[in-house]
């Protein structure tokens, strides 16, 4: 059964009003109180329902348009499903979007959020509900005829599938194709893995099928030797059977990836016998599940298994632009064409971009022909999550006005005599940049602890300050002062 249509009021009440204006920073809560009755107008409401059965049999469902609302309010917030259900009974701003004000339970639950999620994602309306939320947006000017003032951050994104040694990385492939042959024969999966020959993929464990001590190198070169005699024993049975063209390709599909498990974790001794390979190869698979999560590494001391997840943050209205996956061990640089393509479609032009140092050999700042103008960044997340004001210096300075302290500008006079064209071109930076029409700055460790705003020094230590970049299109303000 497809969802009733929502219709909340558009008129504010008074207890809603009052709510409206003792919000002050987080202001999408009122803009999406404002406008919901546009944003989920009749035909984008019936355009959501599209992926729900149309059938006269089941309870209705709770409206699309609500728990979409509730999605939006999710990744704007940063919180997890429990406390979306949390927030709609003691967060009144919660309410006062979802049209729930002063309720004692939840208008849904948690599985419901988690279904319709689901639902977005495999019928693409993720990507719509932005687009729709950002097309009313600039129609009643929250954006302005102006420039777009964005900042660019990515944080890490666990991924869902397990992450296994190579030991189980090839027994469970292994197992998954003969699962498949044992649901293709209508038989157990032990007495098809007893049947090809590899009875220790019969059981749940391959490490307790194998009954070995795993503390002993000799044990685990035994058991390494084991498993690729059973891959291929595999192999040769799978071969033989008559499978459907589906359960085939599922089979050949689960084979191929003990394969590369196989090419990219085993390698032969001197005397030809094969052993796991010292280090970690590049691009290395960690999960039979999901095949697009990897090793990676947010910082020196934070390791990620899965993905990175990048957020193109509006300074103004706190909206989210833009957005981009990449696996977790990709470089930052590499999502940006993503996100120019984004914004294209959005058909807005990014006047300024304070980004992480990690974006510097990006398309972002390759293509851009205009002036970059300094700028000093707080903690990413935290900006791009929460920030839509300028942050201003003790003294009135904007810091996205390029005024930079004393200690600053005499380190880099004292330091690059010849001027910032010497400074530009650092190699160390990896990126060069065009020298007519181009200012950059990047804020050495020793000025920021020496002096140069003393309150972004306090808030991040010296070697993890970010360089941050504005780029400004079609103005004169990029040049140093």
């Amino acid at each position: 059964m497809r969802p009733e249509l929502w219709q909340p009021p558009v008129a504010c009440s008074p207890a809603e009003q009052q709510i409206m204006a003792r919000i002050r920073r987080a202001k999408l809560f009122v803009f999406l109180r404002q406008y919901r009755h546009e944003i989920f107008d009749e035909v984008f409401q019936a355009e959501l329902a599209q992926g729900y059965a149309d059938s006269p049999q089941g309870q209705p469902p709770i409206p699309s348009a609500q728990l979409a609302l509730a999605t939006i309010l999710q990744a704007y917030t940063g919180v997890s499903d429990d406390e979306v259900i949390e927030a709609t009974v003691m967060d009144r701003r919660w309410q006062l979007a979802l049209d729930c004000l002063d309720c004692d339970t939840a208008p849904f639950s948690k599985g419901t959020l988690v279904g319709f999620r689901a639902r977005l994602i495999a019928q693409n309306w993720d990507r719509r509900l932005i687009e729709r939320t950002v097309e009313i947006a600039a129609q009643h000017q929250v954006f302005g005829a102006r420039q777009l003032r964005a900042a660019l951050d990515s944080s890490p994104l666990w991924g869902a599938g397990r992450v296994e040694d190579t030991y189980n990385l090839l027994g469970h492939a292994l197992r998954k194709a003969l699962s498949v042959i044992a649901r293709q024969q209508g038989r157990g999966l032990a007495a098809v893995a007893e049947e090809a020959g590899a009875a220790l993929l019969g059981g749940s464990s391959l490490k307790a099928a194998l009954d070995l001590n795993w503390d002993e190198p000799v044990a685990c070169a035994q058991a390494l030797t084991i498993i690729l005699t059973t891959l291929e024993t595999v192999e040769a049975y799978a071969a033989g059977q008559p499978l459907g063209q589906a359960a085939a390709a599922q089979v050949a599909s689960s084979l191929a990836v003990a394969e590369q498990v196989r090419a990219q974790d085993v390698t032969a001794d001197a005397a030809g016998q094969p052993v796991l390979r010292q280090g970690v190869a590049k691009d290395r698979r960690i999960s039979v599940e999901d095949g697009a999560m990897r090793h990676g590494r947010k910082s020196q001391s934070r390791l990620i298994d899965g993905y990175k997840r990048h957020v193109l943050h509006d300074l103004d209205s706190a909206l989210v632009r833009a957005v981009g996956l990449t696996p977790a061990h990709a470089p930052e640089a590499s999502v940006t064409d993503a996100i120019l393509a984004d914004l294209a479609e959005q058909r807005v032009v990014l006047g300024e971009l304070p980004i992480d140092r990690a974006y510097l050999s990006s398309t972002l700042v390759r293509s851009t022909q205009k002036p970059v103008r300094p700028a000093a960044l707080r903690r990413g997340p935290e900006l791009t999550r929460h920030q839509s004001r300028r942050p201003s210096t003790s003294d009135g300075r904007d810091y996205l006005t390029g005024a930079l302290g004393k200690h600053t500008r005499e380190y880099l006079s004292e330091s690059y005599p010849d001027g910032i064209d010497s400074y530009r071109q650092r190699p160390q930076l990896g990126v060069n940049y065009p020298l007519s029409n181009t200012r950059i700055v990047d804020h050495p460790p020793s000025a920021v602890v020496s002096g140069c705003d003393r309150n972004v020094a306090k808030r991040k230590n010296a070697q993890n300050l970010m360089a941050c970049f504005a780029v400004v299109r079609g103005t004169n303000r990029g040049q140093w002062r």
